[in-house]
C-alpha cells in the first residue's frame, strides 16, 4: 500500500519529471525512472535531476528504503546524447562532471539500504542498480554500457568502480575493453546479483524485502547502509572525479577530430 498524494505527500515526489515515487506507510521509497510514463530514456534533464533528487531523499527520515527500478520492461536503454549538451566543451563538462560526481556520491552514501528492482535490460547507467545493497533482476534482464564507448569516451563516471567491484577487476575490464555485456543469470554466478525473478514478480519482492528492513530500527538500517558501503564509497569518491576528468579528455578529443 503506497500514501496516497495529498498534503502529506513530500513535495521532491513530484517536482522531477523523469522520477515517479511512491511510499508506503512503513518508509519503502520506490522511485521508478521513466519518459512520460513510458520507459525511461536517459537525458540531461535526469542528469540534472537524479542527484537533486537523492539529497531529498537523504534528507527526508520517513524514508527508510529505498527501492530504485524502471518502467515497463527494460531499466533503462536509451540516451539523449544532445540533450546532455556540447560535452566537449569545458564549461559544459564541468557542469556534467559536477552532476555525475554527486549522483554517485550521494547514491553510495544514502543512509538507508537500497534495493535495485532491475526490471529488463540495463544498458545506460546499469552503475545506478548495481550500488544497491540487494539486486534483484528479472530474467530478461542484460547488463552493458552502450554510450561510452559508441560516443568515443572513456566510461570513468563511475561505471568504472561499480562494475570492478560487482564483476571483479579482470571481468569488468574484459567486458568494458570489448564493449560486452552479461545477462541476469550470468550476473547471479558471478554474485552481481542476489536473485533472479520472472519479471513480473521483481518489483513486489523487491518491496517485500525492503519491507522486512524498514521494519527494523532505523539506527540499525541507517549504520548498516553505512558500514556495509564503506569501500565503495572511498573507490567512488577517489575514482570518479579522475575518471570524468579523462573521460572529458577523450570527448574533448572527440572536437579536435571534427
Amino acid at each position: 500500500m503506497s500514501v496516497p498524494s495529498g498534503i502529506d505527500t513530500p513535495g521532491y515526489f513530484t517536482a522531477f519529471e523523469n522520477l515517479a515515487m511512491q511510499r508506503t506507510p512503513s518508509g519503502v521509497l520506490t522511485v521508478r525512472f521513466h519518459t512520460g510514463g513510458g520507459p525511461a530514456t536517459f537525458t540531461g534533464r535526469m542528469h540534472t535531476d537524479f542527484p537533486r533528487a537523492l539529497y531529498e531523499i537523504g534528507e527526508d527520515r520517513d524514508n527508510r528504503v529505498l527501492v530504485l527500478t524502471g518502467t515497463g520492461d527494460r531499466f533503462m536503454t536509451d540516451i539523449d546524447g544532445a540533450s546532455l549538451g556540447d560535452i566537449t566543451k569545458p564549461a559544459q563538462w564541468d557542469h556534467t562532471v559536477s552532476e555525475g560526481r554527486r549522483v554517485m556520491q550521494r547514491l553510495v552514501d544514502l543512509e538507508m539500504p537500497i534495493i535495485a528492482a532491475v526490471n529488463g535490460p540495463a544498458s545506460v547507467h546499469s552503475e545506478y542498480a548495481l550500488l544497491a545493497d540487494i539486486v534483484v533482476a528479472a530474467d530478461t534482464a542484460v547488463f552493458s554500457d552502450f554510450p561510452h564507448l559508441t560516443f568515443g569516451i572513456v566510461p570513468g563516471d563511475g561505471i568504472h568502480v561499480v562494475w570492478e567491484e560487482v564483476l571483479g577487476l579482470n571481468r569488468a575490464r574484459y567486458l568494458t575493453l570489448t564493449q560486452g555485456s552479461f545477462t541476469a543469470q550470468q550476473a547471479l554466478q558471478w554474485g552481481a546479483v542476489a536473485e533472479v525473478l520472472p519479471l513480473e514478480q521483481v518489483l513486489a519482492r523487491s518491496v517485500d524485502l525492503s519491507e522486512g528492513l524498514a521494519a527494523k530500527p532505523q539506527l540499525l538500517t541507517r549504520y548498516l547502509a553505512v558500514t556495509l558501503r564503506q569501500r565503495v564509497s572511498r573507490r567512488l569518491a577517489e575514482g570518479t572525479q579522475l575518471g570524468m576528468a579523462l573521460e572529458g579528455l577523450t570527448a574533448a578529443d572527440l572536437a579536435h577530430q571534427g
